[in-house]
């Protein structure tokens, strides 16, 4: 039981799993500060606001964290961008790259009892089992 927990763990996608989910904490803290410590002051100067996260109101007692939830936007927004265009987009390409080209398809000709396509090296005809002569078929 000890063993295959042990295996488990020590399986590559786990590992990386969770280094991915680290590494992805400590950049998401990275993008809210930038978001509350750069992004919205500047966007509070055109507002008139200094401090735009703390932009707020009040309704029979219930505070409304404006500021706050569009900190929180607009880091979502910031972080949905980095993973679109340094993940999703290079990740599309490379398997793009690779991706095998559909096979061909093969020579077809009429039959000439039905008229139905049939392979051109066909010696019966799968539609009216008529017997058919096969046509020479070029090598591809």
């Amino acid at each position: 039981m000890i063993k295959g927990f042990r295996d488990f763990i020590l399986r590559g996608n786990v590992v990386d799993l969770a280094v991915a989910v680290i590494i992805g904490t400590a950049f998401t803290a990275i993008v809210n500060s930038l978001v509350a410590d750069i992004i919205t002051p500047f966007l509070g100067i055109f507002g008139g606001i200094p401090d735009f996260s703390a932009w707020s109101f009040t309704v029979n007692g219930s505070r409304f964290a404006i500021g706050s939830f569009l900190n929180a936007v607009i880091s979502f927004l910031v972080m949905a961008a980095v993973v679109y265009f340094f993940i999703v987009l290079p990740t599309n390409r490379a398997m793009e790259r690779f991706k095998p080209e559909p096979p061909s398809p093969a020579p077809t000709r009429d039959c000439p009892e039905c008229l139905s396509k049939i392979p051109a090296a066909a010696r019966r005809c799968a539609f009216c089992s008529a017997e058919v002569t096969p046509a020479a078929v070029e090598p591809v």
